[in-house]
């Protein structure tokens, strides 16, 4: 159930160029948070009223701790990076629902773009049986370590080849002659509609976490909504991200508006 709370960090780090992990004393929504959820983060400054929404990377229910790898890529997240280990900060969570997981599925296939890995770590957790990663950066991977420690094997692709295959993770996927039994796939949209493309081709089931602007992330303020394929139907219909996912079947998604 979310509920606000005020814990305390007990570690933040810069793990990547911009690129911050933080973690949280947060027992009550480390014990219940699904993988794929998100928690809202709320900055200290006046000016900056609107909470930002940040995906679940991580949680340890034994300690209590849940973890959160962001991007500083504005004012809000910006003071997130600077808050420092002791203090304490306004959380809202868990929200949305996260990643389907069936038991009986043994080949998982994970997909990732950007700062769209982080949810994929405590997937991985939550997966038995064979896991693949494709991950997809511009130009420095995060978080390849610690898929592996999960057992994952990990493909990595960046655009201009520094880093593993030179091309998108699409271009990976095939290079690879990747196939599995479910995909589960984070990170920006261009990358999702690819990623249902080529899932559709595969005939492979495939969950995707849509990013957008999240405002409220309760579902009040209507601000992120996507279009959704009513069932059965050539119509769609508004699904609101924050509450309705962010992860939905990719063939149910409406790509191209």
């Amino acid at each position: 159930m979310k509920k606000v709370y005020y814990p305390t960090i007990i570690n933040q780090e810069e793990i990547a160029e911009n690129i911050f992990r933080m973690e949280l004393e947060l027992d009550e929504i480390a014990k219940v948070a699904l993988p794929g959820q998100f928690i809202n983060l709320y900055c200290k400054e006046g000016e900056n009223l609107l909470p930002r929404p940040i995906s679940i990377c991580e949680v340890n229910k034994e300690k209590g701790i849940v973890a959160l790898v962001y991007a500083v890529v504005g004012k809000g997240t910006n003071s997130f990076s600077l808050l420092k280990k002791g203090e304490t900060v306004k959380v809202l969570g868990p929200l949305g629902n996260g990643f389907q997981i069936d038991k009986s599925i043994k080949k998982h296939i994970l997909i990732g773009g950007g700062i769209g890995v982080p949810p994929l770590i405590e997937l991985a957790k939550h997966l038995t049986g064979v896991i693949y990663a494709f991950l997809g950066f511009a130009e420095s991977p995060i978080l390849v370590k610690e898929l592996e420690n999960y057992g994952v094997k990990v493909f990595v692709a960046t655009d201009k080849g520094k880093v593993g295959f030179k091309g998108n993770v699409i271009d990976l996927l095939k290079n690879e002659n990747t196939s599995g039994d479910m995909i589960y796939s984070c990170g920006p949209k261009p990358m999702l509609n690819a990623v249902s493309i080529w899932a559709e081709e595969m005939g492979i089931k495939a969950q995707v976490s849509i990013e957008e602007r999240i405002a409220c992330g309760i579902g009040v303020c209507v601000g992120c909504t996507c279009k959704y394929k009513k069932k059965e139907e050539e119509d769609w219909e508004n699904k609101k991200v924050c509450t309705d996912g962010p992860v939905f079947w990719s063939e149910e998604v409406v790509w191209n508006e």
